[in-house]
């Protein structure tokens, strides 16, 4: 069993918690994720490895509660346990050698790019920061992300904080006024991350897109994290999310595919958490 250490509640759909996890401390890296269950009968979900304290043996996630699973998560408190609590997994994001990086995040994609501007800016990189959320109650990691990036750029779908307007406002105005980076690096939902690859794709400056479909496993056998992505040939080639990523070329990936792909268990999903809701409803929780 892995023990709640705290519990953070950053909006009303979105928690913090640190695990108690010495080993997956002691190596987790940025852009990896671990695999957690809540319970002996509960099904696996990735997350991904937001920070970690590699002497107190703790490791933070973050997660929006959108499903089944996240909905029993978040009925933990601290000093509670999950069943399993397995990592890290995937591959480390690429940073050695960058100097001028511009991250990208949508929602509770700033969870997974906090770490990656935090550690861009341990070893000296400029970071310019945008982040974007449909409305200022959304909102997360603000003053974290202004403590380590140069230039942070919030926007909000409504306008009622920041700025109003897309992340690709802002990207494609510096973009067009001259400004380059060594890599742009963006996290969020599928269709956010189709577009800023649009954006950059005229510049070809190398555009990194972390990709976090449906994983069951996390170690590659179940094949639910597959995708298409196109070699310089334009063609298509296959490849695991979970072990071959979650980061991956932009320029490369077939979003079309990945979108249709992560809408297939949608109505599944929705009716598991419609029953567990009903379910802690009925009993006063």
């Amino acid at each position: 069993m892995y023990k709640i250490l705290k519990k953070e509640v950053l909006n009303p759909t979105v928690t913090l918690m640190d695990i108690e996890a010495p080993l997956v401390a002691r190596k987790a890296q940025p852009g990896q994720f671990i695999i957690l269950r809540v319970d002996e009968e509960g099904e696996c979900i990735p997350l991904t490895v937001v920070g970690y304290d590699r002497e107190a043996g703790s490791v933070r996630i973050i997660f929006q509660v959108v499903g089944a699973t996240t909905v029993k998560l978040n009925q933990k408190h601290a000093g509670d346990s999950v069943c399993d609590f397995v990592g890290p997994l995937g591959m480390p994001t690429k940073l050695e050698g960058l100097k001028r990086v511009c991250i990208v995040g949508g929602g509770v994609g700033c969870a997974i790019a906090y770490p990656i501007a935090q550690k861009l800016y341990e070893m000296g990189c400029e970071v310019t920061s945008i982040i974007g959320f449909r409305s200022r109650d959304l909102l997360i990691l603000e003053e974290e992300f202004r403590a380590v990036s140069k230039t942070l750029y919030v926007m909000t779908d409504d306008g009622s904080y920041g700025r109003e307007g897309n992340v690709c406002v802002p990207l494609n105005e510096m973009l067009a006024s001259g400004e380059r980076f060594d890599e742009i690096i963006t996290i969020g939902p599928l269709v956010m991350m189709k577009f800023v690859v649009a954006a950059a794709r005229p510049t070809g400056i190398p555009c990194t897109v972390s990709m976090n479909p449906i994983m069951i496993d996390g170690t590659g056998m179940c094949g639910g994290c597959r995708l298409t992505l196109r070699d310089a040939d334009g063609k298509p080639v296959t490849r695991f999310a979970c072990v071959d990523g979650p980061d991956f070329d932009g320029y490369a990936v077939d979003f079309d595919e990945a979108m249709s792909r992560s809408a297939m268990y949608r109505d599944f999903e929705r009716h598991a958490y419609e029953k567990t809701c009903n379910l802690f409803r009925a009993e006063g929780i």
